[in-house]
């Protein structure tokens, strides 16, 4: 048993599921990234991130296009998102009661819906996204096959991850949106409009979201069930903080949870001789223990959560 944990085998086929599996955590873990740094705590990344997996499949089912449904679940992501920024900047109602509120309201919407789209239909499967090889990466040892021979979502994702470090490193709109969500009132001195960096975040974190839900569809599985993001929001809630509120960071610590999700599938399917509960419980286990770890290194932007009224001290 041991020897075939350890075998190359069940090695590089356990880095090629935790990447396969971390990736809509990374793609929500992105765009709350952008939600935190400018003050925004979307607690509702669950609800976004089940709009997009909804819609992608409703888009995907009705055009026969993966473009589409892609495109549906960006749109569905969205929608959600922008519901809270109306709730959170418009009205400055409490960001994390309208997060919770808007997760109630999408599970119910998506579960209801679906029962009518499926009505009539014992099983409903749409193809999803094929594998590109890339030529001379994906023959790295032991990382190649893994990182570099995936689908298109993921290397747009490589992509998206190094500009967003770039933006808040390097540019003069990313150094704003930093402001924001540390000190809105001095960034409002300054002429930076707040309200409307929060609202270019928030366009960011539903589309991020939406596609982090989308791809659970399009990518992965090609079907949509009830409640199937099964707190990936809140996981990627867990990634920002354990990285520390930055891109890389929050690359990493996907990884790490995608990781603890493919080890409890991989160790399931290797044979061993342990409750399959309890190896169910490994990837938010984690998400505890990291959480617990991160104690005292807080990171988070001074203002993250407060609302902001414009003209007031």
């Amino acid at each position: 048993m041991v020897q075939n944990i350890l075998s190359s085998g069940f090695t590089g086929a356990f880095l090629a599921a935790a990447v396969r599996l971390s990736m809509p955590l990374m793609y929500a873990g992105l765009g709350e990234t952008f939600a935190e740094k400018s003050g925004i705590l979307n607690i509702g990344m669950e609800g976004v991130m089940l709009s997009g997996a909804f819609c992608s499949f409703a888009g995907a089912w009705f055009s026969g296009s993966i473009c589409i449904g892609l495109l549906c679940g960006i749109c569905g992501g969205l929608a959600v998102s922008m519901l809270l920024a109306l709730l959170a900047v418009r009205l400055s109602q409490d960001q994390s009661v309208s997060g919770l509120a808007l997760n109630m309201l999408v599970l119910g919407c998506t579960s209801f819906f679906y029962k009518m789209l499926s009505a009539g239909h014992s099983y409903q499967q749409i193809k999803t996204l094929p594998d590109i090889s890339l030529p001379v990466l994906s023959r790295i040892p032991f990382i190649g096959d893994a990182f570099f021979n995936c689908d298109i979502l993921t290397y747009v994702l490589y992509l998206l991850t190094i500009l967003a470090a770039l933006f808040y490193r390097k540019t003069n709109l990313g150094l704003s949106f930093s402001a924001v969500g540390e000190y809105p009132h001095a960034a409002e001195s300054a002429g930076i409009p707040v309200n409307t960096c929060r609202y270019s975040a928030m366009v960011l974190n539903g589309i991020l979201g939406g596609t982090g839900g989308a791809y659970l569809v399009v990518a992965q599985l090609g079907v949509f069930t009830e409640n199937m993001v099964a707190g990936r929001g809140y996981i990627a809630l867990a990634t920002v903080i354990l990285g520390r509120h930055t891109p890389y960071g929050m690359f990493g610590a996907a990884l790490l949870f995608g990781s603890a999700n493919a080890l409890q599938i991989r160790l399931q399917t290797a044979g061993l001789h342990i409750s399959p509960y309890i190896l169910a419980i490994i990837p938010y286990a984690l998400t505890l223990f990291a959480l617990a770890g991160a104690v005292g290194k807080n990171s988070q932007p001074e203002s993250l959560g407060i609302p902001y009224r414009k003209g007031t001290r």
